[in-house]
């Protein structure tokens, strides 16, 4: 499997994957005029694509799902679920593209795709793609996690996990009002650094080898302050970066092409 980040955060994200016969876009927060330029980076065409999948509905999530599905002819698949609320948004999409799941786990092709749902704002799943041995998973958008999630994701070689706030930057920010940075910080919102050191510890010490620090906040963190972080944090329990574990952080701008 090959797998690169073209999008993370506030502005909108979007992952591209691709294994031997099936080529994947999770989530489209871009527009879909940026999308396609950003595929034109890693010389995919906006054809080759086969399958949009989509975690939830927020906009940062699905801006130009509507436009590239219905110029492109490309199905969206989402849980049934998340399609409650997504079919008031996507209109453009028509009927035949609009693919639901309910299980646990699916075939795209020679993919297997386990989706699991995280607590969030709105209905919102994690996903996890095996191929050939190889397992990647993606969990972003997740207010707090649990056994059943941490099952989902174990044994993943690699990792892009959500490392959305910096708890003192999202404490003594003056941009967001209490409520919302309760919402981030509650149960059903984000995950903050320190919550993303304890799920790097599990992952780690289940085989994991390559993490990417996903969604961060525009206001609320950095990546030179993740890293840092997080990096630092992790050493308290023997666990070095570059030798334990590698960490690398998405942005708004396209990152590394990963290939298992």
């Amino acid at each position: 499997m090959k797998i690169i980040n073209l999008a993370s955060g506030s502005d909108g994200n979007m992952t591209y994957l691709e294994s031997e016969k099936v080529k994947i876009l999770i989530d489209i927060g871009i527009s879909c005029a940026e999308a396609v330029k950003r595929l034109a980076l890693i010389n995919v065409k906006p054809n080759d694509i086969d399958v949009i999948l989509v975690t939830h509905e927020h906009n940062d999530h699905i801006k130009g799902v509507d436009a590239f599905s219905f110029k492109f002819d490309k199905p969206v698949f989402a849980h049934r679920t998340v399609w409650e609320n997504l079919k008031f948004k996507l209109i453009k999409t028509p009927s035949k593209n609009r693919r639901f799941f309910e299980t646990g786990s699916f075939q795209l092709r020679d993919i297997s795709v386990n989706a699991v749902a995280v607590p969030h704002d709105v209905p919102c799943f994690g996903y996890s793609f095996e191929n050939d041995g190889r397992k990647i998973s993606i969990l972003t958008d997740v207010g707090h996690t649990n056994e059943r999630i941490l099952d989902s994701i174990r044994g993943s070689q690699l990792v892009y996990l959500e490392a959305n706030y910096d708890k003192t930057l999202l404490k003594e920010g003056t941009k967001y009002p209490l409520a919302l940075k309760r919402r981030i910080s509650g149960g059903s919102g984000h995950l903050s650094n320190d919550e993303s050191v304890s799920l790097i510890r599990y992952l780690v010490q289940n085989g994991s080898r390559q993490i990417v620090l996903s969604h961060l906040s525009r206001e609320n963190n950095s990546p030179d302050l993740a890293y840092s972080y997080i990096s630092n944090k992790l050493l308290e329990f023997g666990i070095v970066e570059g030798v334990h574990v590698k960490i690398d952080v998405a942005t708004n701008r396209p990152g590394t092409l990963f290939k298992l």
